[in-house]
């Protein structure tokens, strides 16, 4: 059984992961943070207090973080102290922050993805090819839309799905992100010649999709070494 350790409980994924984590025998939840102040603290989730103490990360074996750009550059300090493996899917890191992910990924293993679905990360795979094969003469542009309160935009997988194009056609790929309503996540690539058009969407209809991606990621970086993986080394094996 592995011990897993939740930060940002209280959010949309942490809370999802933690309910989902919960019903699934190979998993204890052994910690669930989040931050000083927020309505939840001093509540249970089931039997299991809320803390904002990352030193409980002694406790876990495996620590999933989907949080903040700011809270994430936290507790990779913490996962640094304690060796603890991490699945990271916090969006929005800026370059130093990138940069501290790759240098701790050198002391513990950690999973780290903008979007942890099989389909998006199938995407991130044909979608080069797609692109080599139709050549200079398709344009290529990107839609997300998401829900209002996302505070990152464009989002990670848009992100993403931008940089692995531009690698292939050497060219600026334009982003346009949609914040409306609930919206879990949608994503078009549209590749527009002058006689045609084709769309490829990936829509997300619930967060379980994303959940279930980090516990599978949980179970696979446990007896890792350590080094900066990504959703594809989780779904190769």
């Amino acid at each position: 059984m592995i011990k897993l350790g939740i930060a940002g409980v209280c959010g949309r994924m942490g809370r999802r992961i933690f309910e989902l984590a919960s019903n699934i025998k190979d998993f204890e939840i052994a910690l669930a943070l989040e931050k000083r102040g927020m309505p939840s603290i001093g509540k249970e989730l089931g039997k299991l207090k809320i803390s904002s103490n990352p030193d409980g990360l002694f406790l876990v074996d495996v620590f999933i973080d989907f949080t903040t750009p700011e809270g994430t550059e936290e507790n990779l300090n913490y996962v640094a102290k304690y060796k603890k493996p991490l699945v990271l899917g916090t969006t929005g890191l800026n370059e130093s922050q990138l940069n501290k992910v790759h240098a701790v990924s050198k002391i513990v293993p950690i999973v780290f993805s903008p979007n942890m679905s099989v389909g998006v990360n199938l995407l991130f795979a044909v979608l080069p090819e797609i692109a080599r094969r139709l050549g200079s003469d398709y344009n290529i542009e990107i839609i997300e839309a998401h829900h209002k309160t996302k505070k990152d935009a464009p989002s990670g997988t848009a992100r993403k799905f931008a940089q692995i194009l531009e690698e292939v056609t050497q060219k600026e790929i334009p982003i346009h992100a949609i914040r409306l309503g609930d919206i879990v996540g949608d994503h078009t690539i549209i590749f527009c010649g002058n006689s045609e058009r084709i769309e490829i969407k990936h829509q997300a209809h619930s967060r379980d999709l994303f959940a279930l991606g980090a516990l599978k990621a949980a179970k696979w970086v446990f007896s890792k070494a350590p080094g900066l993986y990504s959703m594809a080394d989780v779904l190769s094996t």
